[in-house]
């Protein structure tokens, strides 16, 4: 994470970085397509030289994130096409090696499937804050037209104070800037209700993603406990491997749990330290405030049942000490 908490400013080295510095990067990652690679600079520049001014930058977003999608579909298709790899592979081992590796394989395919799948759901966020961008490009003409008509005004006001044009003039701005108001408006709630929206679509997806990849992760690791690694001497014959009734339920459940998994079930609950709305800070002071007077009723309760015990004790008392 950002120890700034803000992609504004320059990322400091957490803790853990300091202690374990990370490695390398990886060597094949390419260095044309990369992360300042020609064809990423000209995507970016393209979509940020063209159309109106006050769309560019979403322009530039919903580009990259077209980048993020096409890395994605080249990421699937690689996983499904090792998982078929080290299905082959596997085949030529023994027959643990060759069963665990094949249901390996099933399991890696479906990360792939799944990988497919986001991209579809990602695709929404992403043709989402589309619209946004196309309400910000029909704003700008009126912005525009203002803005014109107010420089027209204060040249006009320089060269010819006394020209009849001004008053024209000035009624055309009084009409632009009631066309920017409704404009600016509709922005304004729009870019709400679609970013809202938007990242929904995006968070969503990427939580069913990752909930259905820890899932896989965990059906692959009981897998592997069906490998038998004990060292053997040389000469000394394994065990026949008798896990293949295991290994197709583990194949079988990891398909159920997928197909049951919905988000009302998800394990991963985000936890905030502070109070999202007024009505949660006021519904636990309300609460905290009944909870003092019911305390507050007892201890009265219980001091006029001990005034109503003294009043009865004190007659039994007199009465006692009469006889």
């Amino acid at each position: 994470m950002h120890r700034t908490y803000s992609l504004r400013s320059n990322r400091a080295p957490t803790a853990s970085q300091l202690a374990a510095p990370p490695p390398p990067p990886s060597s094949t990652k390419s260095k044309f397509f990369g992360k300042a690679s020609i064809a990423t600079s000209f995507r970016k520049n393209a979509a940020g030289n063209f159309g109106p001014e006050l769309a560019r930058k979403l322009s530039q977003l919903v580009t990259t994130e077209k980048g993020v999608l096409r890395s994605m579909e080249v990421v699937a298709n690689e996983r499904r096409a090792a998982a078929r790899q080290l299905s082959l592979w596997g085949a030529d081992n023994d027959d643990d090696v060759s069963d665990v590796t094949d249901k390996l394989g099933v399991l890696i395919y479906e990360l792939g499937e799944l990988q497919d799948q986001f991209i579809d759901k990602y695709d929404q966020y992403r043709v989402t804050l589309k619209s946004i961008r196309n309400i910000e490009a029909s704003v700008q003409p009126s912005r525009d037209r203002k803005e014109k008509i107010t420089e027209e005004i204060a040249h006009l006001k320089y060269k010819d104070p006394q020209s009849t044009k001004i008053t024209v003039l000035e009624q055309e701005l009084v009409r632009a800037e009631a066309e920017s108001l409704v404009a600016e408006a509709q922005l304004s709630n729009i870019t709400r209700e679609k970013m809202k929206a938007a990242f929904n679509y995006q968070f969503d997806s990427i939580r069913e993603l990752a909930e259905k990849f820890a899932l896989i992760a965990g059906y692959g690791k009981a897998l592997l406990e069906l490998l038998d690694d004990s060292p053997v001497t040389p000469g000394e014959a394994r065990p026949a491997y008798d896990g293949y009734d295991a290994s197709r339920q583990i194949i079988m459940d990891a398909e159920a749990a997928l197909e049951s998994w919905t988000l009302d079930i998800a394990a991963v609950k985000p936890t905030l330290s502070f109070h999202q709305t007024a009505e949660d800070v006021y519904e636990e002071e309300e609460e905290e405030g009944e909870e003092e007077a019911e305390d507050q009723e007892a201890i009265a309760g219980g001091a006029q049942l001990a005034n109503e015990h003294d009043e009865i004790a004190e007659p039994i008392t007199e009465h006692s000490a009469a006889i």
